[in-house]
């Protein structure tokens, strides 16, 4: 997807020094006393201990790093994405079991996933890695963006996971064609662009592409009837309309990892 008044040098020159050579030395600002619990460098072994929030965590570190501790061995895949997938757990719970990790946020936008995607998947050392983002970027969550932000956004995390041996399913943006808080906006068009760039992208990285919008859609571009109570996050019929599909996803991508270690096995 492709995606002032001037004064002159000489004049300015003088100008400063005449202050200079008039104006004295400033005092040294007074520093405010140090609490005797605030740590004297912001670089700790806790951060997340101390108060964190979108002001001082734009990525939500804080959000996974204990959990991200506690996994003890490499898990079969993880879900990266907003609050489409951070829901998705509460509502298919078979679907996160036997090491499947769920690390969504939401409100996510894709620089704040990219951000945080080495500690809450690279580390892991996952199989798989599912990536789905893009709707919190077209409603601006993080400011104004573009179709290249977002491209680079996404190709960079595609980059990470197979310079780490680990498979990549990209889920599609899902069907949105108007929300309450945006009147006016109709994202549809978007949407599908999107999710073309997304599929083209699969196709060249040998990825795989899980098109949840094809199954979901309707005529207008928006989300089949019952599928959403808000036209963008899905019901439980939603997410089970999506658990098919992402299980097949995970187990092509299994199959990919498998294909590259028997072909790893024959060089030797």
């Amino acid at each position: 997807m492709r995606m002032v008044g001037i004064i002159p040098a000489a004049a300015l020159a003088l100008t400063a020094a005449s202050a200079l050579a008039q104006a004295p030395a400033p005092a040294a600002a007074a520093r405010p006393a140090a609490s005797p619990t605030a740590p004297l460098t912001a670089m700790i072994a806790q951060p997340c201990a101390q108060p964190r929030g979108p002001g001082n965590d734009w990525p939500a570190l804080c959000k996974y790093q204990q959990a991200d501790k506690q996994v003890s061995g490499p898990p079969r895949a993880v879900f990266m994405g907003d609050s489409i997938t951070e829901y998705w757990l509460p509502a298919s719970p078979g679907l996160f079991a036997s090491g499947v990790l769920d690390r969504g946020i939401a409100g996510q936008t894709s620089p704040q996933m990219l951000a945080r995607f080495y500690q809450d998947v690279i580390r892991l050392r996952p199989r798989v890695v599912h990536i789905m983002a893009g709707t919190n970027d077209l409603f601006g969550n993080t400011g104004p963006t573009s179709p290249e932000e977002y491209a680079n956004a996404i190709t960079a995390m595609v980059d990470l996971a197979q310079a780490n041996g680990i498979a990549v399913v990209l889920g599609s943006v899902l069907p949105v064609s108007s929300v309450s808080w945006r009147p006016g906006y109709r994202p549809a068009a978007q949407v599908i662009a999107i999710n073309g760039w997304l599929r083209e992208l699969a196709k060249q990285r040998g990825l795989v592409f899980a098109d949840y919008h094809a199954a979901m859609t309707d005529t207008e571009g928006g989300m089949k009837p019952g599928l959403s109570g808000d036209n963008v996050h899905p019901t439980a019929a939603g997410y089970a309309v999506m658990e098919p599909i992402a299980r097949a996803a995970l187990a092509d991508a299994e199959k990919q990892v498998a294909a590259r270690k028997a072909q790893a096995m024959g060089r030797r």
